[in-house]
């Protein structure tokens, strides 16, 4: 019998799962969809601890996760480089600085600044710029994991469905996943 790989093949210490987490959770606003340029970034392209489609797996099985996706996300990444206690690890350092942040912005800032105009042209123009971020990520991912025109339009098909009818994501990928056992033909 075949030795099985170790899940946890890398050793990335604890310290470099918490700083680094605790960086995507420091220097993202908008939480959700807008943070995952942040985390791609960090963990495909600069730290390479997962390649583009780890990060794309991960990402479906969080979407079928309750909870925030940058949270599970930071789990699943700290669990594959080292265990529960690197998913901890990463938990906590996504989670943290919007903790501090939250707790200074609601003591100190917000009880001065919260009728400022300026202040509220700043949030006015921060929206646009996350709906940008969520469409570069889109697009980044898409050039990489679209591969053949039936993923184009399956990916299509399933854009519409999911703008036209606003289904909850997991009937999505429910629809996604059945499309590709069909598609592939494999199992039938």
């Amino acid at each position: 019998m075949a030795p099985q790989p170790e899940i946890n093949a890398k050793t990335e210490s604890l310290w470099s799962i918490l700083l680094t987490f605790f960086k995507v959770g420091a220097f993202t606003f908008g939480g959700g969809y807008a943070i995952l340029p942040v985390i791609q970034q960090e963990v495909v392209e600069n730290k390479k601890w997962v390649t583009q489609r780890d990060f794309a797996d991960i990402l479906i099985i969080t979407q079928g996760m309750p909870g925030q996706l940058a949270l599970n996300s930071a789990i699943q990444i700290g669990i594959r480089l080292r265990g529960t206690v690197g998913g901890l690890v990463g938990a906590l350092g996504v989670t943290a600085p919007s903790v501090i942040i939250l707790l200074i912005i609601a003591a100190f800032i917000y009880p001065v600044v919260r009728h400022n105009e300026y202040v509220q042209a700043v949030f006015y123009g921060l929206r646009p710029a996350v709906v940008a971020l969520i469409a570069a990520a889109a697009i980044k991912m898409g050039r990489e994991i679209l591969q053949g025109w039936s993923a184009i339009i399956l990916c299509a098909i399933l854009l519409v469905i999911a703008i036209v009818s606003q289904a909850h994501p997991i009937l999505i990928l429910l629809l996604g996943g059945l499309a590709g056992l069909i598609l592939s033909r494999r199992y039938f």
